[in-house]
Parts: C-alpha cells; structure tokens; sequence
C-alpha cells in the first residue's frame, strides 16, 4: 500500500500540471475566438468597411501594421522586418472623427485633417508633385477613390491615377512629367515605380491617406492580403518617406492618415 501510495503521489502533480495545461489552453482558445468575434463585428460587409479603424489611434495603427507585416513577412529576417517598422510618431491620430470611412464621407474627411483645406483644389507648381497620395489596394478600388475625390480636380490641378488597370507605367511617368497634379490616387508598387525612377516626387508632400477601412465581400482589406499588405508597408516604409512622416520643421512634414 506505501508503495501505491508514492506511486499515487508522484503522478498527481504531472496530472494537475496537464489540468492547469489544459485550462490555459482552453483559455487562450477562448480568448482568441473572443478576438474573432470581436473582429468579425468591426466587419460591416454590407457597406464594406472594417470599423475596426475608426477607434485605432496612432500606437493601435503601429502595432496593427507590424503584427500583419510580420505575418507576411515570415520569410523575412528580423534586420528586414525592423526596416519596415511604421512609428507610432509617423501616424496622425484621427480617432476623432466619428463618421463612417466611407467614398462619400472621403472628402469631408480630408478636409477636416488638412490644416488649409482649401488648397486640396490647387496643386504644387512643380509637375508630378503631389500634396496629397491616396493609397488603395487594387485598381477598381483605386478608380472608386478617383471619382470621390473628383471635386478637387480644376485646370491647374489634375488627378493623378497612378495605378496599373489601363495604365501603362511609360503613359504615367509622361503624365507626371508634363502635369501639375494636387491629389494622386495609386497602388503601392506602382507608386514604389514611380518613386524610383524618379516621375514621383515627394517634394511638395503634405499627407498620405491609406485607404484602410474598405474590404471586400471576402471581408479582406488592404492589409489583411499579402499581395497587398507588403507593397503598402514597403512604400511607406521607403527612407524619404519616413523622413517625411517624422520631420519636426512643420512646413515640410508629411502625415500618414489611415481612413
């Protein structure tokens, strides 16, 4: 009987160390189907907006964009990731606004973070260099973005469509080249070109929007698809541009806005 006894003793901790296992796990399981729920409630397919957004200021915004970098990114070294490290001191906190991150509601939004809203009609006298860069996932959506910021379009300022559908790369390295343009909508690798071979300029930038609250019927977004959440954070994690983000001269920083 002492002999059971011991036996008893010595596999009673290993048994309550399993329990205790098992709870954790059972609490971790719930905790992540709580997040799922949580999330899938932020997803308003209907109108096709993640208003998730709409409550994530800057340091929310920063871990947000690191977490689904580090995602895709798995094939990248730790050296790679921390290059495409967004601050949380880059990010303009827009949390203020209480309205839906809708195309109709895009341009009172622009408006009420633009400290002289009224030049969001005119446009720097330097062709090809914006004041203004909207950044969409893909072309269709991009075109949408277009029309809803049409009513800033005059004869000293066109729209820049800096995206690939029906645009070859040539026609938009002419356009900017030859065109005074306030507001340009793109793609991330499509600006990332532009950029680089030098049709882009920055010189004149004074916010990027990132158009992040639109998903699709799938309830995916800009940053919720590789093919699309590694150009964004490669474009915004491009040198000048963080240069941009972080100046501490205020006539020549840039914001980085989500909508």
């Amino acid at each position: 009987m002492a002999g059971l006894t011991e036996n008893s003793a010595e596999i009673a901790p290993s048994a309550q160390a399993k329990k205790r296992k098992s709870a954790e796990d059972g609490g971790a399981r719930k905790k992540r189907k709580k997040q799922v729920r949580e999330d899938e409630g932020d997803l308003d397919v209907e109108v096709g907006l993640n208003r998730g957004f709409e409550r994530m200021d800057g340091q929310l915004l920063a871990d947000h964009i690191a977490q689904k970098t580090t995602r895709f990114g798995a094939d990248l070294s730790p050296i790679e990731l921390s290059d495409l490290y967004i601050s949380a001191n880059a990010i303009k906190d827009t949390t203020s606004w209480d309205r839906p991150r809708s195309l109709d509601n895009l341009p009172d939004f622009l408006e009420s973070f633009s400290e002289e809203w009224n030049r969001l009609r005119s446009a720097p006298k330097v062709n090809g260099s914006p004041h203004t860069i909207i950044v969409a996932g893909a072309g269709l959506r991009a075109a949408d973005l277009v029309r809803a910021v049409r009513k800033y379009q005059t004869k000293g300022s066109t729209i820049g469509k800096l995206f690939a559908k029906h645009f070859k790369l040539e026609e938009q390295v002419t356009f900017l080249e030859k065109t005074r343009t306030g507001i340009a909508v793109g793609t991330p690798q499509r600006l990332i070109d532009l950029l680089e071979n030098g049709a882009l300029s920055i010189a004149n930038l004074k916010r990027v929007v990132v158009d992040a609250s639109h998903i699709d019927q799938k309830k995916r977004g800009i940053t919720d698809m590789r093919e699309t959440m590694m150009p964004l954070v490669k474009f915004l994690s491009r040198k000048e541009l963080k240069e941009k983000f972080t100046m501490s001269d205020q006539s020549q920083v840039a914001d980085l806005i989500f909508y």
